[in-house]
């Protein structure tokens, strides 16, 4: 009894000493591809988020306040998923982004630093980007899928339909009167 409290007090020590890892009963593919996905999109959505921001503080004219509050709101939404995304990573036993500099590398959502962009581009922009995000979220879910993590599966679905609505609400609200949208 005393050799095996003995090796198990080494075992915790050596686990609290290793690298940083979870357990879960996924593969270690599974948890590289689903990590890799998921840091993809975590990437998107904080390179998203900072836009919409950026366009926010920097609306102007007739429709200002329509527009400004549009644009808080989305990126409320969107700052609200970062923390279950890079959970979800935690979980499956990833690693997730550690700075700015590794969202830089990984965003595949242009920054936009103009000085001055017109309102209905500005948000022309967002809504082109919030419908690539909402292919990469597809493309997510289908390695998450193929790996069975249906926690995962769930959670993009709901991010798919948030997504959606974003492009939704921004296409409407740069649609003119005519009735083809154009």
């Amino acid at each position: 009894m005393k050799n095996t409290n003995a090796k198990k007090t080494r075992d915790l020590e050596l686990e609290r000493k290793s690298a940083l890892q979870t357990r879960t009963d996924l593969t270690r593919k599974a948890t590289e591809d689903i990590t890799a996905a998921l840091n993809g999109i975590l990437a998107d959505v904080f390179a998203l988020y900072v836009k919409t921001k950026n366009f926010h503080w920097h609306m102007s004219g007739p429709h200002f306040r329509d527009y400004h509050l549009l644009l808080d709101e989305q990126a409320d939404q969107l700052h609200a998923m970062t923390d279950p995304v890079a959970e979800r990573v935690r979980k499956v036993g990833g690693s997730t982004l550690r700075s700015i500099g590794h969202i830089a590398r990984t965003q595949r959502v242009l920054d936009n630093d103009a000085e001055w962009v017109e309102p209905l581009d500005m948000l022309a922009e967002l809504r082109d980007d919030n419908q690539a995000l909402t292919m990469r979220l597809r493309e997510a879910h289908n390695v998450c899928e193929e790996h069975r993590d249906v926690a995962a599966a769930s959670l993009i679905e709901v991010w798919i339909d948030e997504a959606e609505r974003r492009a939704w609400f921004l296409f409407e609200t740069t649609r003119g009167g005519d009735p083809t949208g154009h």
